[in-house]
């Protein structure tokens, strides 16, 4: 009795698989970076070993030569407050992150941090890790 096979084994290998997976990574990836925003001012922060766990909504940076910066955006002393108004509208729990140059005088921290107090924010001051030695 001659039994024939109706179906042959594909030997060949599909790669339009893998390649949808890698291509759906990728922009996985790219979507998610773009969500990340680092603060890209160079500031020389003052050091500490204790952390925050608290997530803040924004940032404010002064830089050495007095410049104040909504995250990234150069902002003046006089609209810092009313910027932060409007993007901690409708926000539980307001929180902002404080980046100073350690060379700013202690003035220009007072000043963001009574906008804070007046408006109920919470403020964490940034700082870098104390390097071990």
């Amino acid at each position: 009795m001659a039994l024939k096979r109706r179906s042959k084994v594909n030997p060949n290998f599909s790669m339009s698989s893998m390649t949808d997976i890698v291509f759906l990574l990728l922009i996985f990836f790219m979507v998610s970076s773009t969500l990340v925003h680092p603060n890209a001012l160079k500031l020389l922060l003052p050091q500490s070993n204790s952390q925050v766990s608290a997530k803040p909504i924004t940032s404010v940076s002064i830089t050495a030569d007095r410049n104040f910066y909504l995250e990234t955006v150069p902002v003046s002393l006089s609209q810092l407050e009313y910027l932060l108004q409007q993007k901690m509208q409708n926000v539980e729990d307001p929180t902002i992150a404080l980046h100073v140059d350690r060379s700013v005088p202690m003035e220009d921290v007072v000043k963001v941090m009574n906008i804070a107090k007046d408006n109920k924010y919470k403020l964490i001051l940034a700082t870098q890790p104390l390097s071990k030695q």
